[in-house]
């Protein structure tokens, strides 16, 4: 009878002892990701990063160039002191101290007088229709390419920020 009840006891050892193996097969089988689900998971933040640059290129090209009209404002308001004081427009930026003054893309700002100078009109920024969009001088930046033509229909003047209507518009020429 001892050698019965040994042997059954025997039995359950064994039986607990695969028991526990398949229990801690089926723990670590449960906790793991599939090669599917992890690929899955870096297409979705693959995604998601890539909106989220989009977006954040979108909005420091519009501070950029809001930062650039703000500057583009203060020369104009500069000039017209330099006016109401001198009786005349200044010849460039460095007379109203701002020689050194960079649009946000690192470039320098453009100025041309137009008003009481010979300043032939082939320099002179113009419209769609071929009209000079200023009588008094052209103030603009380059924009982000660093580039830009005089006619404001070419590609490489549409992200230039332009003064046009003697101040009355200040902004992207592509809206222009």
């Amino acid at each position: 009878m001892g050698g019965f009840f040994q042997d059954i006891s025997s039995f359950n050892r064994l039986t607990n002892t695969q028991t526990y193996l398949v229990k801690r097969n089926q723990v670590l089988s449960c906790c793991g990701f599939t090669i599917l689900e992890i690929l899955l998971v870096m297409s979705i933040i693959a995604t998601l990063s890539s909106i989220a640059f989009f977006f954040g290129a979108k909005y420091i090209d519009r501070v950029q160039n809001a930062r650039a009209v703000q500057d583009i404002r203060i020369l104009e308001r500069e000039i017209t002191v330099y006016l109401m004081e001198k009786g005349t427009y200044p010849l460039n930026l460095a007379d109203i101290g701002y020689a050194d003054l960079r649009d946000p893309w690192g470039k320098p700002y453009v100025y041309i007088k137009i008003a009481d100078s010979n300043t032939p009109r082939g320099k002179l920024r113009r419209d769609r229709f071929w009209v000079p969009i200023n009588s008094d001088y052209d103030l603009y930046s380059m924009g982000k390419d660093g580039k830009s033509k005089l006619p404001l229909q070419n590609p490489q003047a549409k992200d230039d920020i332009i003064r046009a209507n003697d101040g009355q518009y200040v902004g992207l020429a592509e809206y222009f």
